[in-house]
């Protein structure tokens, strides 16, 4: 599909108007779209076979393989969390984990084409830097002895680090493992409210950690904070994030906090008194957007910022951003496979999980089969709807006569007219504009893109 240019509105500096509305919609949760059908929509009738085909067919495409590999295991027991992790001080848990993930490379690998090279690489969970530093060799060991990672400059390799298990020797041990992009949790630098989610992080070991990335040479560095957290205020997030502006990290992501104490146990150590006020949770959110503007950011969408000689940043102004299974990227999509306990797997015209308990994963795989649990053999509308989210939420617009460029006469009518009228209500909010062959999603909209893209899953009543 052909590159377009994407008029850049973002407005930097510019001062955004939120109400409460915004605020309701971003603490709603939702499907993020790193993929259109949502997993919630996978089926049991998916089989082993139906992957094992898929895998192969895959290997006609032109496409380049994207690899996510998932590492539930996490040192501490964080009260903000919302992740399935499994909680342990013993890295020795984690070598039968490695072991059966070896196995899943193995089965998997036979049905691709060894010529294919790795592009995009992720480690995600968790938190992968709970490894030992042996541990993440074999494991690159491992996926390079399988897959073939790629030696080009343009590969996109990135790894979630956490600072309290990590040092300038992890850097350093990652970098040359051939890790080009790290991201840093950091959630807040203010000591209450550390207290409050029981995840203390000196700032000296964040500072240390981008100064040693920026002296390696570390393509980009990533920060994530989050908002709405107990005990912040206006005052207490303008303090950390004027702290973390001065790292100058090349992106930035303002995730929102949501509580959710009846899904999530480790919430229940919260108490809801300690969470800010919907008032001053929106004027929270405002300072930080006015920051981050003031210093030169721009908005991706959702939570994600860049300065703006990121390549994120400069991939959506030439409409050649993507968005896969690790989130957004300048990279072109291609087959994403996921490795792992619960990882998504988006290849070779199928949509497929696997299984989420950590025990139905070892006995498939201990059973000599490929650990899928769940799929979807994605039909021509699943194919349209998928790219029509994958462009609004990569270039905050979408060009419905290019939907019939790419699907064939009036798409847009024949597939999005229930969609389209879905997006009204936005409209009327502020959210979007439309004209007779686009959509646009203003600057608060960027906020609030997944809900935008909601419109368009027709599973999910669309």
């Amino acid at each position: 599909m052909t590159a377009r240019a994407v008029v850049d509105d973002r407005s930097r500096g510019t001062a955004l108007t939120l109400d409460k509305a915004v605020l309701r919609h971003l603490g709603a949760g939702g499907p993020r779209f790193t993929g259109y059908p949502t997993s919630e929509h996978f089926t049991a009738d998916f089989s082993e076979a139906d992957l094992t085909a898929a895998l192969a067919r895959s290997n006609a495409s032109e496409h380049a393989l994207s690899i996510y590999v998932h590492l539930p295991f996490c040192r501490h027991s964080c009260h903000h969390c919302a992740r399935p992790s499994l909680t342990t001080q013993d890295t020795r848990r984690s070598e039968s984990y490695l072991s059966r993930l070896d196995r899943e490379m193995l089965l998997t690998s036979r049905h691709l084409d060894s010529t294919r090279e790795v592009s995009r690489l992720h480690w995600g969970g968790g938190t992968p830097s709970f490894l030992t530093l042996n541990q993440m060799s074999d494991l690159v060991d491992r996926i390079d002895a399988r897959f073939g990672l790629s030696n080009s400059h343009h590969r996109d390799y990135s790894i979630k680090v956490d600072p309290r298990d990590a040092d300038v020797f992890t850097l350093r041990h990652l970098q040359a493992l051939g890790f080009n992009r790290l991201s840093l949790s950091v959630l807040d630098l203010d000591v209450r409210v550390q207290h409050a989610i029981n995840r203390y992080q000196p700032r000296v070991l964040t500072e240390q950690l981008i100064d040693e990335a920026h002296r390696l040479g570390f393509r980009s560095l990533g920060l994530e904070l989050m908002h709405g957290l107990p005990g912040q205020t206006r005052e207490s997030l303008a303090e950390t994030l004027e702290q973390v502006l001065a790292m100058a990290p090349a992106r930035l992501s303002l995730l929102p906090y949501s509580h959710r104490p009846a899904h999530f146990p480790p919430q229940r150590r919260i108490r809801a008194e300690e969470l800010p006020s919907p008032d001053e949770q929106l004027a929270i959110l405002d300072t930080a957007l006015a920051m981050l503007a003031d210093a030169g950011y721009v908005h991706i969408g959702m939570e994600l910022f860049a300065r703006g000689d990121d390549p994120l940043a400069k991939a959506q102004v030439q409409g050649q951003l993507s968005r896969g299974l690790a989130g957004y990227s300048a990279l072109p999509s291609g087959d994403q496979l996921g490795l792992g306990v619960g990882a998504l797997s988006r290849i070779g015209g199928i949509a497929a999980r696997n299984p989420l308990a950590l025990s139905d994963y070892a006995a498939r795989l201990d059973a000599g089969h490929l650990p899928v649990a769940q799929g979807l053999v994605l039909s021509d509308d699943d194919h349209l709807r998928a790219y029509a989210i994958e462009r609004l939420m990569c270039d905050m617009s979408l060009d419905l006569s290019l939907l019939d460029e790419e699907f064939g006469g009036d798409a847009d009518r024949r597939h999005l007219a229930v969609a389209l009228a879905r997006l009204a209500p936005a409209e009327r909010d502020g959210l979007l504009r439309r004209g007779d062959q686009y959509l646009k999603v203003t600057p608060v909209g960027r906020l609030l893109v997944h809900h935008l893209a909601k419109a368009f899953d027709a599973r999910a009543g669309g």
